[in-house]
This record gives structure tokens, C-alpha cells and sequence, in this order.
């Protein structure tokens, strides 16, 4: 027993060797920073919220979601999200799967000891020269006397040991666990993934939504302002004060309303709808009291001039970079697969005839079977494999270096957006402006019988059609933040000092 204590130990401490190749981490294939953000504000302009601020100490992947979306009722959709949405159900579970896995590819670097009982009961028959244990017994050392009448034996054993126990002498089993655990970590930077979209994705509802209770509520003013306009053109039609032509053009302006009036609110329905379905759950109704839209406040300041270098935080290309890290220790085994495979069999303990005699003094007995297996000939499996395996690494480099330069386009879109969305959002504000005065010189003009209805119609089409330019450009400039938040890495954390 001390010898085969003495090998284990031998055993396990070659077993320390790994084939696997130096992993190094491939260099970056996106400049070290940020295209400029394009274009700069013009002179005069009122700065985006947060915009002018000096750049945080933080990341934005440091920043917790409840330091950047700021709106009360937000927060508070986000949780039921992070608590009900299915896809982050299912990506936890598969976290789980993964570490249960890797678990179970841990446990073949240990023997797996059991203890065993056996009883052999065999009557052999009375020709005499059978072993005992008959013609499928393993313990037969004794036979049957010739001539003798018919005998049975009894034989019984106890013990504990292992069996097929492989010598990780080249370090297979070590890469495939190694492999294992790098695909449980990919997994895990999967689930931070899922979390950051559910998060981005949760806002970007609630930003339509919003948008939506806007547009029904201009769209319901303008009805009422439509509606009442018809009213005085028909006034003004039975004094013989204006045409058929401006009634029916106001009537159209109406009917026009209310067509619009039934789109958004359809939209808002679906909208809300797809809230629903992203939190997992029915909108509660005690929902804290939340922002406008066009309220400032809503989201914090993202940080800015921070070095590209920060994309190796994000959690898909973390993901990617453990992929990589599996491929390259599966290269360990493959290259493994070369060399002589030692595997161990022993078991101790004790062996009797009679079953109260088991445990008597001189009943001990023990096996050693070592058993080693060189690769000869299989067809170029092996070097199939291995050359597999070094393809697949060249997938997950290149994989890799997407994922990067995928994030790197992201964060550069949205850095270049937010500049020009702040632009637009001032020059919709002016237009909305100069509309709304238009829409009240024209009508003034047409109750006083200088202009016809045509004139009035065309300024509250440019009103309305302005209006709805400045909610859709305002909701874009939301979601813009939101997207760079969410490219920068932000937006797995609660808050900024303990993990979501």
C-alpha cells in the first residue's frame, strides 16, 4: 500500500506537465483611440446634460445602471427585468451548465475511489477438472477433484481501490479541464452580455414608449385644434364668408388627425406590448412617477476621451478572448494524444470463503494492474485532430479580432452621433418655434379674410410634421446614449461599487 501511495504521488506530480501552447494575446487590430466626435456644437448652442462635465474617474463599464439612467420609474422597470426576463433565466442556467461541466471534466484528474462488495455462490457439477468459479469465474484457483460428487463454492470479497485511472503524465486530461474552464468563463461573460442588452433593451423601451404618450398627445391637440378650425370654416361657409373649397380642406385636415391619432396610439399599444414582454412580467401599476421625455436628467454623462483599449472590458469580447483561450488548450490535448497513455487498476482489501470469515486475520489481499497503450496506426487520426485543433484556434483569433473591431465600430457610430443629435435636437427646437408662429400669423390671415385655408393648412402641417420630427429626434438622441453606454461595457453593475 505505501508503494502504491508512493506511485500516485509520482504520478501526480508529472501529471503537472501540460502540452498547451504559450498563450499570448493577440495584438489589437483598432487604432489605441476614438475617432473625434463630429461634429462639435455650434457657438451658442446649450450643451447636451452631462456634456460639458470633466470626464469621470470611472469607465463607463465601472459605471453601475443605477448611476446612468437616472428616471426613478427606469430603475425601477430595469429591476422586474434583471428579475423576470427569460433570455437571462436561460443565460444564468447556462452558466450553470457550463460550471457543472467543467466540474465533471475536473473530476477525471482524480481517481475515482469506490469501495465494492462481491459474493460468488457457483455448484459446479460432478465431471471433475472445472476451476472454481466455473468457465466465466474470475476467482477460480482451486478445481474440482475428479470423481467427486457435486460441489458448491462460495466466494467472497471486500475492498476499495480504482479502476482505469489515467496517468495525466502529458497533460491531457489538465488541457481539457483547462478548456472546460475557459468555456465555463465564456459563459459567464455571456451572461454579463445578456445582462447589458437587457438593460440597453429595457430603456430603449421605455424611451419609445415615452415617445409614443408623446405623439398621441400632440396628435390629440392637434385633433382638437383641427376640429375646432372646422367648426369656424363651416361658421365662416354659411355667412358666405369663405369657400366649399377651405371647408373641405379643413374637414381633410381633420380626418387626416384622426388617422394619425389611431396610428400612434396603435403604436403605443405595441410598444407597450414589447415593454412587457422584455420585462418578463405586466407593467405594474405603482410604478414610481417617472420623467418626460424632453426632460433633462434622464441619463447620466457618459465618459469620454477614454483610450480604445477599454473594448477588452466589454463582456462579448472578454467571451471571445476565453474561446480562444479554450482553443489553445485544446491544442495541449490534441498534442497529447501522441504519446504512450498509462492508465492504473488497484483495489485493496480482504477475500474469504465464508462470509463471517471476510474480515479474519490472513484474509487481506490486494491488485496492482498498470496498463499502457502507445499510438502505432489510427488512420492520421491524431494529426487530424491536431490539425483541427490548431484551425480552430486560428477561428477564435479571428473571431476574436472581430469582436473588437466590431465593438470598436460601435463606440465610434455612437461617438460621432452624439455631437450631430445634439445639433439637430436645437435645430428642430427652432423650427418647432418658427412653425408655431406660422401656424398663428396664417390663421389670423385667414379669419380675416386675407388668405385662403390652404395657407393655414400648409403651416400646421409643417407644425405638426415638426413636432414629430423633435420627439423622434429626441428619442434617437436617448437611445444613441444608451448605445454608447452599452458599446463602452457599461451597464452589468448596479451601481458603482458592487456587482448586478
Amino acid at each position: 500500500m505505501r508503494r502504491l501511495v508512493i506511485a500516485l504521488l509520482a504520478a501526480t506530480a508529472l501529471g503537472a506537465c501540460t502540452m498547451m501552447p504559450h498563450y499570448e494575446r493577440p495584438q489589437s487590430p483598432v487604432p489605441n483611440r476614438w475617432p473625434a466626435d463630429t461634429p462639435a456644437p455650434a457657438a451658442g448652442a446649450v450643451a447636451a446634460p452631462g456634456a460639458g462635465a470633466a470626464p469621470p474617474i470611472v469607465s463607463a463599464d465601472q459605471i453601475g445602471w443605477r448611476d446612468f439612467f437616472i428616471d426613478p420609474r427606469l430603475q425601477r422597470l430595469i429591476v422586474i427585468a434583471l428579475e423576470n426576463n427569460r433570455n437571462l433565466r436561460i443565460a444564468v442556467l447556462n452558466v450553470s451548465a457550463s460550471e457543472a461541466q467543467f466540474r465533471i471534466e475536473r473530476g477525471n484528474l482524480f481517481p475515482a475511489i469506490a469501495a465494492t462488495g462481491s459474493g460468488l455462490s457457483e455448484r459446479l457439477p460432478a465431471n471433475g477438472g472445472i476451476p472454481l468459479g466455473g468457465a466465466g469465474g474470475s476467482s477460480g484457483n482451486a478445481l474440482v477433484p475428479s470423481g467427486a460428487g457435486a460441489t458448491t463454492f462460495r466466494y467472497y470479497t471486500a475492498g476499495i481501490g480504482f479502476t482505469n485511472y489515467e496517468l495525466d503524465l502529458f497533460g491531457r486530461q489538465r488541457s481539457l479541464t483547462t478548456q472546460a474552464f475557459e468555456q465555463y468563463l465564456a459563459q459567464g461573460e455571456s451572461r454579463r452580455s445578456t445582462q447589458i442588452s437587457l438593460v440597453a433593451e429595457v430603456a430603449s423601451d421605455y424611451f419609445a414608449v415615452l415617445a409614443d404618450e408623446v405623439l398621441v398627445k400632440i396628435t390629440q391637440e392637434t385633433l382638437q385644434s383641427e376640429t375646432e378650425s372646422y367648426q369656424l370654416t363651416q361658421a365662416m361657409y354659411a355667412h358666405d364668408t369663405t369657400t366649399l373649397l377651405s371647408l373641405r380642406q379643413a374637414e381633410s385636415a381633420v380626418d387626416a388627425a384622426r388617422a394619425s391619432l389611431a396610428q400612434y396610439q396603435r403604436q403605443l399599444a405595441q410598444d407597450g406590448h414589447a415593454l412587457t414582454l422584455v420585462l418578463g412580467q405586466e407593467v405594474p401599476a405603482d410604478l414610481p412617477s417617472g420623467k418626460d421625455l424632453s426632460a433633462e436628467g434622464l441619463l447620466a454623462a457618459v465618459p469620454e476621451g477614454l483610450p480604445s483599449e477599454l473594448l477588452t472590458h466589454r463582456p462579448d469580447v472578454l467571451g471571445a478572448e476565453h474561446t480562444l483561450r479554450a482553443a489553445n488548450a485544446n491544442i495541449g490535448a490534441a498534442r497529447a494524444a501522441f504519446f504512450p497513455e498509462i492508465q492504473l487498476t488497484a483495489s485493496g482489501g480482504t477475500a474469504s470463503g465464508r462470509l463471517n470469515g471476510l474480515f479474519r486475520a490472513g484474509t487481506g489481499t490486494w491488485t496492482f494492474a498498470p496498463t499502457i497503450t502507445l499510438p502505432i496506426f489510427n488512420g492520421g487520426q491524431n494529426v487530424a485532430n491536431l490539425d483541427l485543433a490548431r484551425i480552430e484556434k486560428n477561428v477564435a483569433v479571428a473571431q476574436y479580432e472581430l469582436a473588437i473591431q466590431t465593438a470598436f465600430r460601435e463606440v465610434s457610430d455612437a461617438l460621432s452621433a452624439r455631437g450631430t443629435y445634439v445639433e439637430q435636437r436645437h435645430a428642430q427646437e427652432a423650427l418647432v418655434a418658427a412653425d408655431a408662429e406660422a401656424v398663428r400669423l396664417a390663421q389670423m390671415r385667414f379669419r380675416s379674410g386675407v388668405d385662403s385655408y390652404l395657407a393655414t393648412l400648409d403651416a400646421e402641417r409643417s407644425l405638426y410634421s415638426a413636432q414629430q420630427g423633435l420627439v423622434s429626434v429626441r428619442q434617437a438622441e436617448l437611445a444613441n446614449r444608451v448605445t454608447l453606454y452599452k458599446a463602452l461595457g457599461g451597464g452589468w453593475q448596479q451601481n458603482t461599487t458592487s456587482g448586478g
